[in-house]
């Protein structure tokens, strides 16, 4: 009776009450207590085929958002507690950490030019950073570049060892991927001597890109790879027991192309993905392009919430 009544049906209720013998106040006290019930049921049903399709360890957050384009009147608090009772939530991150920052070393330090800058566009700030990735037996090393405007990685590289050449792959890979322009682009990392090295530096200068570098003790300046970082973790590699290192690349690198780079929403875009958001960005440049009458004030190009770097 619940499912087909509605309080707003008070005839139809009422003569039902009236036949059941019942009073309507207690219709309206069991249907108080069991609309919220089904209603449960249906959500929770609608947040395990998402989690079942993008893998299972999403945030509630973006959960809320896809429920809420498929129809669903629901809020995230809901969501929260429907995930955290089916165990939906994602892991937290484990807390032994290896160093991989050595920055107790002789090669020149730059200074840290992408502190408040403002951007625009593609290709004006990379952001790189290096992490590790548990083995079965050993610890492997990550080095990734992401363009600041999009949060997309257009370089990576896992390797079993800390040297140059771990950044120095991830840097070549970004640079063949995007071929930013001379003079335009500025390379933000930390101050480890994978950044500060001649073989890194060299191959930035070859490529006229200039160097930026965070201050000591700030995680901040380099808060966008941070994150990924943790994303990265979070939602694909906490809990994934990694064979060897063909085993994680292949993991790890299907997981920047085919999830993060193409499916997972972005809450500072806009809720798109980076690869959505970019194809966006370059539409609209082309349309003003196109029609310089629309570039007027009010006609800009889509920006990040965020486009600090």
């Amino acid at each position: 009776m619940t499912g087909c009544l509605s309080q707003g049906n008070s005839t139809a209720i009422e003569r039902l009450c009236r036949l059941a013998g019942v009073s309507r106040a207690s219709y309206y006290r069991f249907w108080r207590t069991s609309a919220p019930r089904s209603h449960d049921t249906t959500v929770r049903d609608a947040i395990q085929h998402l989690a079942l399709a993008n893998g299972p360890h999403r945030g509630y957050r973006l959960i809320t958002f896809q429920l809420q384009q498929q129809g669903l009147i629901v809020n995230h608090k809901r969501v929260l507690r429907l995930m955290r009772q089916d165990n939906l939530l994602c892991q937290r991150r484990r807390a032994f950490v290896p160093a991989t920052t050595d920055s107790k070393h002789g090669w020149p330090v730059v200074p840290n030019l992408a502190r408040g800058m403002q951007l625009s566009g593609l290709d004006q700030l990379w952001v790189a950073d290096i992490t590790y990735i548990r083995l079965q037996e050993e610890f492997v090393y990550l080095a990734v570049i992401l363009d600041a405007f999009s949060r997309r990685v257009v370089g990576w590289s896992l390797r079993d060892h800390l040297q140059a050449r771990l950044a120095v792959d991830a840097l070549r890979m970004a640079i063949e991927a995007r071929r930013p322009a001379p003079d335009s682009l500025i390379h933000h990392s930390d101050r480890g001597v994978q950044y500060a090295c001649s073989d890194y530096t060299e191959l930035l200068a070859t490529y006229k890109i200039a160097a930026s570098m965070s201050r000591i003790g700030n995680p901040y300046d380099n808060a966008k790879a941070e994150r990924f970082m943790r994303t990265l973790k979070t939602e694909q590699v906490d809990g994934t027991l990694y064979r060897d290192l063909a085993h994680a690349s292949a993991d790890i690198g299907g997981f920047i192309e085919r999830i993060y780079n193409s499916q997972r929403l972005h809450t500072a875009l806009g809720y798109l993905t980076p690869v959505a958001f970019e194809d966006l960005h370059r539409a609209q440049l082309q349309r003003r392009a196109n029609n310089p009458v629309s570039a007027a004030p009010g006609g800009a190009a889509i920006a990040p919430k965020s486009a600090r770097g």
